[in-house]
C-alpha cells in the first residue's frame, strides 16, 4: 500500500509517457513507476531488432544501475517499450507527458509536432529541459494545448534528488501547474519549487556558476584538485563528492555542454566571460577522459588507489586530499561569523580561495536574484534539494552576518579582487540582516517579504525543511525521560513517541521509557506513533552500553537488558491503543524490530531497514526472529519453513533494503504496511492511519499459544545449506554458529517439526542464543570493532 494524496488540487494521474530513453528520461520514468504510476516509455524505433529495442535496453540497464533508479528490481517489469512509428496511440489514454530527449530545440519542436495530434485533450504536457527556453518550445504545440505545458526539470538521479523545478509558460493555466505541484510533492516525493523561464533556471544557473567560480579560483591560487575537494565537501556541508569528483561523476561532456549553454544563452551576464570551459577541462575532453564512464577524468584508478591529474605535470599523482593546518582549523569553528572573518582574513591560499568562491556565489546570486527567482527560500532550496548543500548559499550569507559579509563584497568589488566589477543590487546594503525573516523570504522583484506557499500540500508537512532561522510547532510533552519523549501536536489525541539519544539508538533510558509511554497513551490517549525529528529512525542497540556488561563480566545484567528490550516488543504489539512506526532512514536491528511489532508501519520510500545484529556476531533478540517465526506459522500453518525460507538469508547474510518498498519484497514491512514517497509527510500520514485504526475500534492481536513450528528438520536443512557457504569460504566457522542459532531459533529450536509452542518459548530461544554469542570471544571483538571503525569484522 502506498499512501495517495487527499489535496483536491492533486492531477489525478492515472498513466504517464516519458519521450526520450536515455539516462534521464529512462530514471524519471523508473521512478514514476516506484511511484506507482503505470509508464510508458518512448525512443525511437531500433534500426535492427526489435523496433522498441532503445527503450528495452533501456528498462533492462535501469536494473543494473548504482544508485538503483528502481525501488524494487522487479517494477522493471511494468514500464511499458514503445517507439514512436508503432505506439503513439499510447499517448491518447495517458494523463502526463514528460519530454525528456536531448537539449536540442529544434529536435524537441519535431517531436511535439509528431505527438501533438495523439495527445488526450486533457494531458499535461512536460519538457525535462535543463535550460531551453520552455516559452520557446511552447511556440512548437497547438494552440489549445498550450495552457497545459509547462517544464518540468528533475534531477539526476531523479529517485534521490529531492528538488523539480516547475517552470510555468506565459500561457500555463494556473490550476496545471497547482496540480502539478500536488502531484509531484506527494506521488513522486519531491521538493518543488517554481523557477522563472531564464537560461538555466534557478537550480543549475547557480550551481554551475559556483562550480565555474570554483574552476576559476582553483587556477588562480593555483591549487591541486584534490586539495580544492578536501575544502569544498563535507567540510562545507556539501557532498563528499564535492567540485573535481562531481564534474567526473557527471561526465566532463556534459559539464562542457552546460557551460556552453550559459555562454550561448547568457551574452549580457556580467560573468559571461567566465562562461568557458578550463584549458584543462577541454585537454580531458579532447583525450576522451570524460570522469567515471570513462574510467578517467580528474581522477582516476590506478590498481587500488586514486590517482588525480596534476595540470603543471600533465599526468596523474597520488591523490593527497587534505586541508591545510590552519584552514582545516578554521573550518572547524562553529560561529560562521567568526569563521568567515577568519578566512577573508588569513593569508593561507586555501583560506583565500575559500573566500573567493563565497564571495563571488553570494555576489552572483545576489545580482541575478530578481531576475531568476520569486524568493530567496527558492534560490536556497534549489541549491540544497539539487545540489545536496547543507545550507543555500544566502542562508550561508545570513548565518555569516548579512552587513559584514556585504561590507566585505562591496570592498572586494571597489578593489577589483571580484569576478566582476557589476554592483551589488541596493537591497542588499539598505541596513537588512538577512532575507529570511518573520514575514518570509526576500522577493527582489516584488520589493517585500513573502511567506511560504499557502498551497494545500504543504498542510500534510507537518514539519517541513526548514529554511535558516525556521521554527514549527514542538507540540506539548505529556511525559518524558532521559531516553524518550511522549508529546502530542494538535488534539487528535494521538501521542508521537520521539528518541533522545544519538541516532536514536535503543538503552536502558528508551526501553524503560517506550513501555512507561505506552502505559500511559493505554490511559489518556488513542494512539501512538513513534517518530524521530530527524533521521535515522533508530541505529538499533546501544552497543557501548552492551560491550560494557559484557566486558566486566555482568551477564545477568546483560540477559536483564536483552529480557527487557523483548519486553519493549511486546508491550509495542499488545498496546491497547495502536502503535505506528513511522519510519525514514535506517531502521537497524532493535530499531527494525520496534517497527515490526507496531501495530503498522508507516515508511518513507528512503528507509533502509534490516536485522543486522549478524554483522556484529548477535542475532536478532528484541523478538525480531520470534516475530518472523510467528508470521511465517500465521502465513502457512501446515510448513511454515516455506516462509522461513524466504527471511532466513535476510538475517543471517544481514541484509538491508535498499528501499521500503524492497523491505516489503524481504519481509520486513508487511504487504499492508504504507510507503510514503515524500518523507516530510511521513508524520502527517502515520497520525492519520493511527487515528483511522483507533477509530475503528482497534484491538491488538491475541497472543500466539500455539505456534507451529518447523523445528529440527527445518534447523538441519538450514544447516546443511549452510556447509556449501563454509566450504567456498564465504564464511568464516563463526558466521555459521551465527546463522547456526538464527535457524535454530526461527524453527522453534530442537522439537519436532510440527509441533507447537507459545511466544515465551520463541522469546527465551532468542535470549539464550543472544547471551550465548555474546560470550564468546569473537563478537565481543566484532562489536568493538564495530564501534572503533563503523565496519564489520570478519573472523
Amino acid at each position: 500500500m502506498t499512501a495517495a494524496p487527499t489535496t483536491s488540487s492533486a492531477l489525478r494521474i492515472r498513466k504517464a509517457a516519458v519521450l526520450g530513453a536515455g539516462v534521464m528520461g529512462a530514471q524519471i520514468a523508473a521512478h514514476l513507476t516506484n511511484a506507482g504510476v503505470e509508464t510508458v516509455l518512448f525512443d525511437l524505433p531500433a534500426k535492427e531488432g526489435p523496433k522498441s529495442g532503445i527503450a528495452l535496453k533501456a528498462i533492462e540497464n535501469l536494473k543494473k544501475l548504482s544508485p538503483a533508479p528502481l525501488a524494487d528490481k522487479n517494477l522493471a517489469a511494468a514500464i511499458i517499450p514503445a517507439n514512436y512509428d508503432e505506439h503513439l496511440d499510447h499517448l491518447k489514454d495517458v494523463d502526463l507527458v514528460i519530454e525528456a530527449i536531448a537539449e536540442r530545440m529544434d529536435w524537441k519542436l519535431d517531436l511535439y509536432k509528431k505527438i501533438a495530434p495523439h495527445v488526450s485533450a486533457t494531458a499535461v504536457l512536460a519538457s525535462n529541459t535543463s535550460g531551453l527556453s520552455i516559452n520557446g518550445l511552447a511556440e512548437a504545440l497547438p494552440e489549445e494545448m498550450r495552457h497545459r505545458f509547462t517544464g518540468v526539470h528533475f534531477f539526476n538521479p531523479p529517485r534521490y534528488m529531492h528538488l523539480v523545478e516547475v517552470i510555468p509558460t506565459r500561457l500555463t493555466d494556473a490550476a496545471v501547474v497547482e496540480g502539478l505541484e500536488a502531484f509531484l510533492t506527494t506521488t513522486v516525493g519531491k521538493g518543488v519549487v517554481i523557477a522563472k523561464d531564464t537560461p538555466n533556471f534557478i537550480g543549475n544557473r547557480i550551481g554551475v556558476f559556483s562550480i565555474l567560480s570554483t574552476m576559476y579560483h582553483t587556477e588562480q591560487f593555483k591549487l591541486g584538485f584534490d586539495t580544492v575537494d578536501a575544502l569544498t565537501g563535507p567540510a562545507l556541508g556539501r557532498p563528499k563528492s564535492a567540485t573535481y569528483r562531481t564534474a567526473d561523476v557527471v561526465g566532463l561532456d556534459t559539464m562542457a555542454h552546460v557551460i556552453k549553454t550559459m555562454a550561448d544563452t547568457l551574452p549580457d551576464d556580467p560573468w559571461h566571460q567566465y562562461f568557458q570551459a578550463p584549458v584543462w577541462l577541454k585537454g580531458l575532453i579532447d583525450k576522451g577522459a570524460l570522469g567515471q564512464k570513462t574510467g578517467a577524468g580528474f581522477y582516476r584508478k590506478a590498481g587500488k588507489d586514486i590517482v588525480v591529474l596534476d595540470v603543471a605535470k600533465q599526468d596523474y599523482r597520488p591523490s593527497e586530499q587534505k586541508a591545510s593546518d590552519e584552514v582545516a582549523a578554521i573550518l572547524a569553528i562553529k560561529d560562521p561569523a567568526e569563521k568567515f572573518g577568519k578566512l577573508r582574513a588569513s593569508s593561507d591560499p586555501q583560506a583565500q580561495f575559500l573566500w573567493a568562491i563565497f564571495r563571488d556565489l553570494f555576489h552572483y546570486t545576489a545580482y541575478h536574484l530578481a531576475d531568476i527567482a520569486n524568493t530567496a527560500r527558492d534560490v536556497d532550496f534549489a541549491i540544497r534539494w539539487g545540489y545536496g548543500w547543507k545550507l543555500g548559499p544566502f542562508e550561508t550569507w545570513q548565518a555569516a552576518g548579512w552587513q559584514q559579509v556585504s561590507g566585505w563584497i562591496a570592498e572586494d568589488i571597489a578593489a577589483g579582487k571580484a569576478m566582476s566589477s557589476a554592483p551589488l543590487p541596493g537591497w542588499v546594503t539598505d541596513g537588512r540582516t538577512g532575507v529570511h525573516g518573520k514575514e518570509g523570504s526576500w522577493s527582489a522583484s516584488a520589493g517585500s517579504y513573502k511567506p511560504r506557499s499557502s498551497h494545500p500540500v504543504y498542510a500534510r508537512q507537518l514539519f517541513p525543511d526548514p529554511i535558516l532561522g525556521e521554527k514549527f510547532d514542538q507540540g506539548t510533552t505529556v511525559w518524558e525521560n532521559e531516553g524518550v519523549r511522549l508529546w502530542t501536536l494538535g488534539d487528535d489525541g494521538v501521542g508521537i513517541l520521539s528518541f533522545k539519544t544519538k541516532m536514536n539508538t535503543v538503552n536502558d533510558f528508551v526501553l524503560d521509557g517506550v513501555q512507561h509511554a505506552i502505559k500511559l497513551a493505554e490511559e489518556k490517549l488513542k494512539a501512538v506513533v513513534i517518530w524521530q525529528t530527524g533521521e535515522p529512525f533508530s541505529a538499533g542497540a546501544d552497543l557501548k552500553g552492551a560491550l560494557g556488561l559484557l566486558q566486566a563480566g555482568k551477564f545477568d545484567d546483560f540477559e536483564k537488558m536483552v529480557a527487557n528490550f523483548q519486553a519493549t516488543s511486546m508491550a509495542i504489539k499488545y498496546s491497547l491503543v495502536p502503535v505506528v512506526s513511522a519510519v525514514r532512514g535506517m531502521a537497524f536491528g532493535g530499531g527494525c524490530e520496534f517497527q515490526m511489532h507496531s501495530a503498522r508501519t508507516v515508511a518513507a520510500l528512503e528507509s533502509y531497514i534490516g536485522l543486522v545484529e549478524a554483522g556484529v556476531g548477535l542475532l536478532p533478540a528484541g523478538g525480531g526472529l520470534h516475530e518472523l517465526a510467528v508470521r511465517a506459522a500465521k502465513a502457512n500453518p501446515a510448513d511454515p519453513f516455506e516462509e522461513l525460507k524466504k527471511v532466513f538469508e535476510t538475517v543471517a547474510m544481514a541484509k538491508v533494503s535498499a528501499s521500503a518498498l524492497e523491505a516489503k519484497a524481504m519481509g520486513l514491512l508487511r504487504q499492508d504496511d504504507v510507503v510514503v514517497f515524500n518523507s516530510y509527510e511521513l508524520l502527517y500520514i502515520a497520525k492519520k492511519v493511527a487515528a483511522a485504526m483507533a477509530e475503528s475500534g482497534y484491538r491488538p492481536p491475541l497472543p500466539a499459544r500455539a505456534v507451529p513450528v518447523a523445528g529440527d528438520v527445518g534447523t538441519a536443512t538450514f544447516k546443511a545449506s549452510l556447509a556449501n557457504l563454509q566450504e567456498g569460504y564465504f564464511a568464516s566457522p563463526h558466521d555459521i554458529d551465527i546463522a547456526s542459532r538464527i535457524a535454530d531459533c526461527l524453527c522453534g529450536g530442537a522439537i519436532e517439526r510440527g509441533s507447537q509452542v507459545d511466544e515465551a518459548w520463541l522469546l527465551a530461544l532468542e535470549r539464550k542464543h543472544f547471551v550465548a554469542l555474546a560470550k564468546t570471544e569473537k563478537t565481543q571483538a566484532r562489536i568493538a570493532h564495530t564501534m572503533t571503525t563503523g565496519k564489520p569484522l570478519r573472523n
